[in-house]
């Protein structure tokens, strides 16, 4: 391979003029002969039997061109990559220039190079943290939370419907007096005051009774999935045949030693309280973290190609599809059901993308205007925790991670350590914040 040229032809735009010569195509050749030769037949030879010098006499010394510039263009082009230390982030064009078994193969690539950024003012960044300071309100709707899901269920026969109750009914949907598609249910439970249908539906079977007809009057949200209903008043008709109600256990000490390791329910309250503020003040550091990380992606400076906004939203797609696969819901159930289309749903994703990139570019550039490192220790840390982390030995984790992403990713987020350490915090109460904003 030789690198004839490599000029810088835009922003973040190179264009690469590479060689490969003729023992290195002659070997491509060779190799696409050997694995196609099984299935080609040439009269007077059984199948596979041909030689390559048979198959181009009848067919064009060109025959094998095709398969040995796939071959071997990967590989050329990656090394010419490599030799000019070129952080390459798209390869929007390739193109072969020339090509014979006496000269070789001259490919003209046409590369996006990853933006050399400008940033400052990362040291002292104002930045607001939200905490929350749990109260007794906060701890004794966690305990009625806990005794609620841990309630006795009891058939109701005395009394009607009411907020809490799960009731099992009949219903029938009609729009303009006609009924419509998936508007039908039977026996169908539903725990009143649970949000599960459209706005109004449950506060009209508070108060009905088994056994009772009615008629529910609701209007379909303007938003809602099913575009033909959006917006279209309904009227249901339901019948009741169960009512199931909770029966709750007194709050007491027995009740503590029920749900938990304590005997008391004044022990018990005390372990809520210090779990909740535990989850609070992670949750104030989760979200400090990100206003950082959103001012920080504001000082970065400098022409980001779209190719690496495209990429990370390719990326953002296939962490959805991840997080949602235990639900078995796919991309394309989610469009279906939200009646988005793959164009809309990918927008959704374009300003985190915009962001994220900028947040990482900026903190390469910060570990490098700080000249922060990585120790040899700190990497093999890093592979051990994702070995322990993917359950996979060492080894194989250090063949798929290659040890320069491993480094990158650690300075990173030493960067990132760097401008939080250095930031001006104000803590503010959230109780306080969403007075202020009422």
């Amino acid at each position: 391979m030789e690198v004839i040229s490599n000029n810088k032809t835009a922003t973040n735009t190179a264009e690469l003029v590479v060689k490969a010569d003729a023992k290195e195509f002659e070997t491509a050749l060779n190799g696409a002969y050997q694995r196609r030769r099984k299935n080609i037949q040439i009269p007077g030879f059984r199948k596979g039997k041909a030689t390559r010098k048979m198959i181009e006499a009848r067919y064009g010394d060109t025959f094998f061109y095709e398969d040995a510039v796939n071959d071997i263009y990967q590989k050329v082009v990656a090394d010419a990559i490599e030799d000019q230390k070129l952080e390459v982030v798209d390869i929007p064009d390739t193109k072969v220039d020339d090509i014979s078994k006496e000269e070789g193969i001259t490919f003209i690539v046409t590369l996006t190079t990853k933006p050399d950024v400008n940033i400052s003012g990362y040291k002292g960044l104002k930045v607001d943290k939200i905490v929350k300071t749990i109260t007794d309100a906060d701890v004794d709707a966690e305990v009625e939370r806990v005794r609620n899901s841990n309630a006795r269920i009891v058939d109701v026969t005395d009394r009607p419907a009411q907020k809490g109750d799960t009731v099992v009914f009949d219903f029938e949907g009609f729009v303009d007096g006609e009924a419509f598609e998936g508007g039908k249910g039977e026996k169908f439970n539903l725990e009143l005051g649970s949000g599960r249908f459209i706005p109004g539906f449950e506060e009209q079977i508070e108060g009905k009774s088994i056994g009772e007809d009615f008629d529910v009057n609701v209007t379909f949200p303007e938003d809602y999935n099913a575009k033909e209903l959006a917006g279209k008043a309904a009227v249901f008709k339901c019948k009741i045949h169960e009512i199931k109600g909770k029966e709750l256990a007194d709050l007491d000490d027995e009740f503590a030693k029920d749900v938990s390791e304590f005997d008391t329910l004044d022990e018990y309250k005390a372990d809520v309280k210090k779990n909740l503020q535990e989850h609070a003040d992670q949750h104030a550091k989760s979200d400090l973290d990100n206003t950082i990380s959103e001012e920080l992606a504001k000082l970065v400076e400098g022409e980001i190609p779209d190719a690496m906004i495209k990429n990370r939203v390719n990326d953002m797609l296939r962490e959805w599809e991840y997080r949602n696969r235990y639900m078995g819901v796919t991309i394309k159930d989610y469009l279906n059901y939200t009646g988005l289309t793959m164009e809309k749903f990918r927008e959704t994703f374009k300003e985190p993308a915009i962001t994220q990139v900028k947040l990482r570019l900026g903190l390469e550039k910060i570990a490098a205007l700080e000249n922060l490192e990585a120790s040899a220790e700190e990497i093999e840390d890093q592979y051990k925790e994702l070995a322990e982390q993917y359950k996979k030995d060492i080894s194989n984790v250090k063949e798929l991670i290659s040890e320069k992403s491993i480094r990158q990713d650690i300075v990173v987020g030493k960067a990132f350590d760097l401008v939080r350490d250095s930031a001006e915090v104000t803590e503010k109460d959230s109780a306080a914040e969403t007075e202020n904003k009422e």
